[in-house]
């Protein structure tokens, strides 16, 4: 079967990067779907698993855990779908990635694919809304029914793939009042668009542009962007037993010291901790995603596909790379098609 893989860890430009490939067919076993992907989507894990190293794989190494596509055979333990089912879903960091005409993934962590999407638009999804949903309502513990409604969130980089569905989420389920960063003329309208109540610039001081909205102390942050530049600049603006989240890596160790007057929390969020640990609640995933295909039927979520770059092929993959690396892509950059 055709696969975009790789052998080394290499700069996005230099030709090997991303290889075209033949490898072969998987078989499922266990809980295992056998899926026919129609359409990937590329996120920053992608770029972050593939940063050079000194390092060469005897097989070729897969990414890419973004996927929407057809159920072609099951495993023996599986029961959640059928053959010719329509799913998407955002795979598992320990096993090879979705950029391959055939991937195997656990049932657990699958969704039905929502039946007003293509393809390409449902592959936009599955990553960036495990990972906002998980961090706000299960991390941070905002109610998804409205018990919090009227509480304040902060969004840092609200115009990237996971502020673009979070913004929705905490609008269309929680009714959270939603401030969201941004920077850029086209990113501010933006989040604007998908619901943000404010927008301020992550390009200047937060506290300021806060006081200016008339708003000292949020009640959640939710860091989507560079740790380590940010944290230092929450204390002064979480309210006191509020919460904060960060899907990012810290690259220097962070002091948690200054939350202690306002006994706030800061959470990590990682959509793949289920998957890779193989927790007893793993079948989450598949729930969310599930709720999340209904809520887009009823037109309540978008999707967040902002780029289509066409067919799944190592040019196309290696061009989502270059963009994602340039740091300023709005929403999510989806490939269809081999």
């Amino acid at each position: 079967m055709k696969a975009v893989g790789l052998y080394r860890y290499l700069p996005i430009d230099d030709p090997e990067s991303f290889l075209d490939l033949e490898i072969d067919m998987p078989s499922p076993t266990g809980r295992d779907l056998l899926v026919e992907v129609k359409a990937i989507s590329v996120n920053p894990v992608d770029t972050k698993r593939r940063a050079p190293k000194d390092l060469v794989e005897k097989t070729p190494r897969v990414l890419g855990w973004d996927v929407a596509g057809v159920v072609k055979s099951l495993g023996p333990q599986a029961s959640l779908f059928k053959p010719g089912d329509a799913v998407y879903y955002a795979g598992s960091i320990i096993r090879p990635g979705g950029n391959s005409e055939f991937h195997l993934v656990d049932e657990r962590i699958v969704g039905r694919k929502p039946a007003s999407l293509g393809f390409a638009e449902a592959a936009a999804l599955p990553l960036t809304t495990i990972t906002a949903w998980e961090g706000m309502f299960e991390r941070m513990g905002i109610s998804r029914t409205g018990a919090h409604a009227g509480k304040t969130l902060l969004i840092i980089a609200g115009a990237g793939g996971v502020g673009s569905i979070a913004i929705q989420l905490a609008k269309k389920l929680a009714g959270l009042h939603v401030i969201a960063t941004a920077s850029r003329p086209e990113s501010k309208i933006w989040v604007s668009a998908l619901g943000a109540d404010h927008v301020i610039d992550h390009a200047k001081e937060l506290a300021p542009q806060l006081e200016a909205l008339g708003t000292k102390e949020v009640d959640y942050i939710f860091c989507l962007n560079n740790t380590d530049r940010w944290f230092p600049a929450f204390a002064p603006i979480i309210k006191p037993l509020g919460r904060m989240c960060t899907i990012v890596s810290a690259q220097k160790p962070v002091d948690l010291t200054p939350l202690m007057g306002k006994s706030a929390s800061l959470s990590w969020e990682f959509m793949f901790t289920r998957s890779t640990y193989q927790t007893p609640d793993m079948i989450e995933q598949h729930k969310l995603l599930d709720q999340t295909a209904a809520m887009i039927e009823a037109g309540v979520l978008k999707t967040t596909l902002t780029t289509h770059l066409g067919k799944i092929n190592a040019a196309n993959v290696k061009q989502a790379h270059r963009l994602l690396e340039g740091g300023h892509t709005l929403g999510k950059i989806v490939l269809e098609g081999f």
